[in-house]
């Protein structure tokens, strides 16, 4: 039996659509109805005019409309709009291209993808529409907060190529973080723990059991109260340097997230994390050639 591949409609200013499948089982009456309780989060009327002006489709790029009825089991496509999207002040740099890898050099506060209240304020995003190359994607991410490099895919073809270097750990990366000082901890410092996601969405925390993340932490300068450090993460989980800094009892400098989260909307651009993904090395599985690259940013010691 013939695989189904889904067949999503194209881009629009940079921006793929969402896809959401049906359930096969639902007491919807009509789309509009799935739509209003599958996500809350999204007023009612704003659905009704996304259903209005065809920004919902099917797999075959028809319209669907709120009155056409529950069809278990249909893929739909929706694009989202975010109301005057302000612009991030800061603009990523390219440091290589060819036919297949694209490494950019990332600021502070712009998100790799579009996600919740930034679309067009993406480096996916920025890209696609500078380039106008729509099958771009990334082949690992960085938190928004975090500057540094990033790895995209051109090709659709090579993509599980480079995403298998990071499955298999066959990447090597040093990110550098400005911290407080603490002379009385044993350093180096291998941090091996258990992180897992907190009550709170924007949180992750560390707790007993087997450990899932490990970070090799070293001191590289010391001033005052404060070093430069350099941390080589060997697993990538969310948020995994920041809470292995914090359970040290040292915090990144900038961070809104540890060890006190900063109420949403409150950004100060003179205040960044002061956290960078330094460095990436790894073996092109392309073209067999060692590949490092160095972000040219630098933290604020």
């Amino acid at each position: 039996m013939a695989l189904f591949r889904p067949n999503p409609p194209p881009a629009r200013n940079g921006v793929s659509p969402s896809c959401v499948v049906l359930p096969a089982q639902g007491s919807w009456v009509t789309v509009a109805e799935f739509l209003i309780q599958r996500f809350p989060g999204v007023p009612e009327p704003v659905w009704l005019q996304r259903l209005s002006i065809g920004d919902v489709v099917d797999d075959a790029g028809q319209p669907v409309t709120a009155q056409c009825v529950y069809s278990p089991l249909r893929r739909l496509y929706y694009y989202r709009a975010v109301p005057n999207e302000p612009r991030i002040p800061f603009d990523e740099v390219i440091l290589w291209q060819d036919a297949h890898l694209l490494v950019i050099d990332k600021p502070h506060f712009l998100p790799v993808l579009p996600s919740g209240k930034y679309l067009q304020e993406t480096v996916l995003t920025r890209l696609k529409n500078r380039l106008g190359l729509n099958a771009l994607s990334p082949i690992h991410r960085i938190d928004r907060d975090t500057a540094g490099l990033v790895l995209f895919c051109v090709q659709p073809a090579t993509r599980d190529a480079y995403h298998a270097l990071f499955r298999e750990r066959q990447v090597n990366k040093t990110y550098e973080a400005i911290a407080p000082w603490n002379p009385a901890l044993p350093w180096p410092i291998r941090r091996e723990t258990r992180i897992v996601q907190s009550d709170h969405f924007m949180r992750q925390m560390e707790v007993d059991g087997p450990p899932n993340t490990l970070t090799h932490i070293a001191p590289l300068e010391v001033h005052g109260k404060f070093a430069k450090y350099e941390l080589k993460p060997i697993t990538g989980h969310r948020h995994q340097l920041r809470v292995h800094m914090a359970a040290l009892g040292l915090p990144i400098v900038g961070d809104g997230i540890y060890p006190v989260l900063t109420p949403e909307g409150q950004v100060d651009y003179a205040r960044p994390l002061q956290l960078l993904a330094k460095s990436i090395e790894f073996v092109d599985p392309l073209t067999r050639v060692q590949r490092k690259f160095e972000s040219q940013r630098t933290l604020q010691a």
